[in-house]
């Protein structure tokens, strides 16, 4: 099995929808307009949730005229948190169909269908001409692509120039192995983590400036441990809306050993805008 086909069976090749419509149920909001933080829990797959998608934009300028490419779009919660929030129109590309099904049906349920679209494609190989989009987006996607350099120089060949990269991605640390089960992998093999200078110098060798460059490593640490307290605080009223829905029960020790390779040092969180000449 190729690369490509692991990290779609790692994600999940079913529908996604009734499962979603039985967890609004559950949660009673059944068929009620949603807002971005109704579906936070859901579809903000990333660590720091959307707290991370807040602060991304913030370091951005983004408004209504520009056009934005999410990389990676899995659930659609940060193209619709960005739609919503600055009434930019936003196309999300993901390698996994089921995903994209259930981002089409959140984002008519969120009513912003006339804003955000979805698409079944490769980040390799972006279905969109060159010089297209205002920004690329990418959040915690890059760690199952093996070929960082074209993904790069994809992101950079639809950007007009003048347009902005903006990431949020785990990177190695250490250089000491990774805890398994982690949210984007099982096992080492789809994961194809690099180290933070590493992936400055391949940022730069597509010719991208590096306009920001943040490590939030502590502010993640932060995040997890709080969420483990929420966790337990909470246990008998669960919700039912949450990533374990779409990555099943496992969901809960790829995350706390994504905390623990986040505290030992073996991994690191860089937020990076990177801007086309």
């Amino acid at each position: 099995m190729s690369d490509t086909g692991k990290i779609e069976q790692h994600y999940g090749q079913t529908s996604l929808i009734e499962r979603l419509q039985q967890a609004l149920n559950a949660d009673g909001l059944g068929e009620k307009a949603l807002g971005v933080k109704d579906l936070a829990p859901l579809d903000q797959f990333h660590s720091r949730g959307l707290e991370a998608t807040v602060e991304l934009a913030q370091a951005l300028q983004v408004d209504r005229q520009a056009r934005v490419l999410d990389i990676g779009s899995g659930l659609g919660g940060p193209s619709r948190y960005l739609a919503a929030n600055y009434g930019c129109t936003v196309a999300g590309i993901d390698l996994n169909q089921p995903y994209v099904d259930a981002a089409k049906f959140l984002a008519e349920r969120s009513g912003l269908a006339d804003k955000v679209s979805y698409s079944c494609a490769n980040a390799l190989s972006l279905p969109f001409d060159a010089a297209t989009f205002d920004l690329a987006w990418t959040q915690h996607v890059a760690m199952n692509i093996a070929d960082r350099a074209t993904l790069y120089s994809e992101a950079f060949r639809v950007l007009r120039p003048g347009g902005q990269l903006a990431i949020y991605d785990v990177v190695a640390a250490s250089g000491e192995p990774l805890h398994y089960p982690v949210p984007w992998a099982l096992t080492a093999q789809t994961s194809f983590l690099v180290t933070a200078e590493q992936m400055r110098n391949l940022l730069l060798e597509q010719k991208f400036h590096i306009t920001a460059w943040s490590d939030t490593t502590q502010a993640g640490i932060e995040w997890f441990t709080q969420r483990e307290k929420n966790a337990l605080a909470s246990q008998p009223n669960r919700h039912a809306l949450g990533l374990h829905i779409v990555m099943g029960p496992g969901f809960a020790d790829m995350t706390k050993n994504l905390a623990r390779n986040l505290r030992e040092g073996r991994a690191a969180l860089i937020q990076a805008i990177a801007t086309k000449p």
